[in-house]
This record gives C-alpha cells, sequence and structure tokens, in this order.
C-alpha cells in the first residue's frame, strides 16, 4: 500500500501512479502535506500558506 514519504500518510496507487516516476512506490509529498510541494526532484516548503 503507497503511502507519503513525508508525512506517512496513506495515498491511492492511482495518486502514486501519477505522481511519481517509474519505479518509485511511495510519492515525496501528498495532497495532506499543505506545508510542502515537489519542485523538481526535491521537496520544499510552500512559499505561501496552503489552507485545505
Amino acid at each position: 500500500m503507497p503511502e507519503c514519504q513525508n508525512c506517512g500518510a496513506f495515498v491511492t496507487e492511482t495518486y502514486a501512479r501519477v505522481f511519481t516516476p517509474r519505479g518509485v512506490d511511495d510519492p515525496r509529498v501528498c495532497p495532506d502535506c499543505q506545508d510542502k510541494i515537489r519542485d523538481g526532484a526535491d521537496v520544499r516548503e510552500a512559499r505561501s500558506p496552503r489552507d485545505p
């Protein structure tokens, strides 16, 4: 079962397939990580606050 590498939250297999490169099962961040965003091959703090 895929999970977020940042917060450990469950993510669906479809989400993991879309937002991870081939050969990687767990995404670096997920929609629950409001303070983090993907930036190329890295994860960084969001520059502006994100409200759910």
